[in-house]
């Protein structure tokens, strides 16, 4: 393994390391989703302000107007994926709502043949068909220590709104090609902070070293750090590695909610998560059956 693709598996583990940590800093601050992630916002538009300036890309005309736009409105779609993806976590657990949540890549399937005319093939159709068996035993089982009823149901159908705005951020940022992706962070951290500000009780960061610390860590390292980590190591690693370490994420989250919060998963619920990573992997590495060819000797 050579330096570059070293060094770029090592920034994606760490990356999706602390994605898969997210969740637990959310819960302890132990203040409303609003909040969350409005001073997570505040905290990322400062740290990547910092990066940008010393990347040199707060130069004039480094985007344009339209592109500007673009990510403006992809930010909006990021901001209410974090207030969901966030939302859920209380109501279905950590583990359950990141489950859910990875079945983006089928969603942005799905916009892309809408919007973009892309075709969607029988590998597709097939992977989806297994994600949406995983759903299924999500949905009918309870583990321990997790909400149950309409609670349950809520953070599921959270996870999925939120799963679906990252999608539709994602197929926005595929019109911004050759802006660089930290600006486009720092432009989607900063909308957050426009749209949240009218929201947030003016009582200011709270006063619990705890929970002060929590958001910091949010804005600054899940952020701040991550946006950094990930945008490089995609730059050096071929599409079907990064593919493959982001299931990092989903797994980190799972024994995070497991230790810290003891939640432990129904094996009805171990089957679909399995089932669900499982067709998302099979989408992204391009898995599928082919038959083998005869050779026919004259």
């Amino acid at each position: 393994m050579d330096s570059a693709l070293r060094r770029g598996s090592l920034e994606m583990v760490g990356a999706m390391l602390i994605s898969g940590t997210i969740g637990w800093f959310v819960l302890v601050s132990g203040q409303p989703v609003l909040e969350v992630v409005f001073w997570r916002c505040v905290f990322g538009t400062a740290t990547l302000l910092v990066i940008c300036a010393a990347f040199g890309l707060l130069k004039v005309g480094v985007i344009g107007r339209t592109a500007l736009l673009w990510a403006v409105v992809s930010g909006a779609a990021i901001v209410g994926n974090w207030v969901l993806l966030f939302a859920s976590y209380s109501r279905a657990s950590i583990a359950i709502g990141t489950a859910v949540y990875n079945v983006q890549p089928f969603i942005l399937v799905g916009l892309a043949a809408l919007f973009l005319g892309e075709k969607i093939t029988v590998a597709k159709v097939t992977w989806l068909s297994v994600a949406f068996l995983g759903m299924l035993a999500i949905v009918s089982a309870h583990g321990a220590g997790q909400a149950s009823g309409e609670d349950y149901l809520l953070g599921i159908a959270m996870a999925l709104g939120a799963a679906f705005l990252y999608a539709l951020a994602a197929l926005i940022i595929k019109r911004l090609q050759g802006t660089p992706p930290h600006l486009i962070a720092l432009i989607q951290v900063a909308t957050g902070v426009v749209l949240l500000a009218p929201w947030v009780e003016s009582g200011g960061l709270p006063g619990e070293p705890s929970a002060l610390a929590s958001l910091v860590t949010l804005g600054m390292v899940h952020t701040g750090l991550m946006y950094v980590l990930l945008y490089s190591a995609i730059q050096r690693l071929p599409t079907a590695l990064t593919g493959a370490l982001s299931f990092i994420y989903p797994i980190a989250a799972i024994l995070v909610d497991w230790v810290a919060f003891g939640h432990r998963l129904a094996p009805l619920q171990w089957l679909g998560v399995g089932l669900i990573l499982l067709a998302a992997a099979g989408m992204q590495q391009g898995w599928w059956w082919r038959p083998a060819r005869v050779v026919v000797k004259g």
